[in-house]
């Protein structure tokens, strides 16, 4: 779901610095825009799963008591991995509404900067934060440099892709006058690049964790 996602948010990025490609593709803007709602769907999906996976990865219950009870999201604000993973969905959720909005038309510069920007703001705030607490979480018992570990390749890739979203969140900023189109173009590059991590560090997760990987 992840790889997913993120290989719309790539095809919407691409279409966006592609005029000439979207246009062949008979692709205009509100279908760019659709093309990123799309991708935030399966994002949220996939941080919802990992969370739901986090608030159940609990001290296994012994065969002579009652099993427990699923938890739907938990609450283990003291679990550095839950509350990465609660930051990633909430992040998430906030695409959802910035990628919807940026459906509608008509938005002048202030409406743009509530509706949209803001969300992709606070969104990619708690993604960074989740992308630093699965970095901690990761090195906490080996140290930082761990390169010889698969668990470690995929949060230093997942933390570069947050980084991206960060930046790129920074540069969609509408100012009340009319800005140059380069920090649009810069902000999509680094959208870009961003999904472009984190679909490798989905893949990367999917062969199973080997010891010495």
């Amino acid at each position: 779901m992840f790889a997913l996602g993120a290989s719309l948010f790539i095809l919407g990025g691409i279409l966006w610095l592609n005029p000439d490609l979207a246009a062949r593709l008979s692709v205009d803007q509100l279908g760019v825009a659709t093309v990123f709602f799309a991708g935030s769907i399966p994002f949220t999906t996939a941080a919802y799963l990992q969370l739901f996976q986090a608030a159940n990865a609990q001290t296994p219950v012994p065969a002579e008591l009652p099993r427990r009870r699923l938890a739907w999201f938990g609450w283990y604000p003291g679990d550095i991995g839950w509350l990465g993973c609660a930051f990633q969905f909430a992040g998430t959720v906030l695409f959802n509404i910035n990628t919807f909005d940026a459906l509608v038309p008509g938005f002048n510069w202030f409406q743009q900067d509530l509706a949209i920007w803001a969300p992709d703001m606070i969104g990619s705030a708690l993604f960074l934060s989740a992308g630093y607490l699965a970095f901690i979480e990761c090195t906490r018992s080996g140290g930082f440099w761990q390169p010889a570990q698969l668990s470690w390749w995929i949060a230093v890739v997942n933390f570069a892709g947050c980084v991206a979203f960060m930046i790129s969140g920074v540069l969609a900023f509408v100012p009340a006058a009319p800005a140059d189109t380069v920090w649009a173009t810069l902000s999509t590059v680094f959208t870009v690049a961003g999904a472009a991590a984190f679909l490798l560090g989905s893949l990367l997760m999917l062969p199973e964790p080997q010891p010495g990987l």
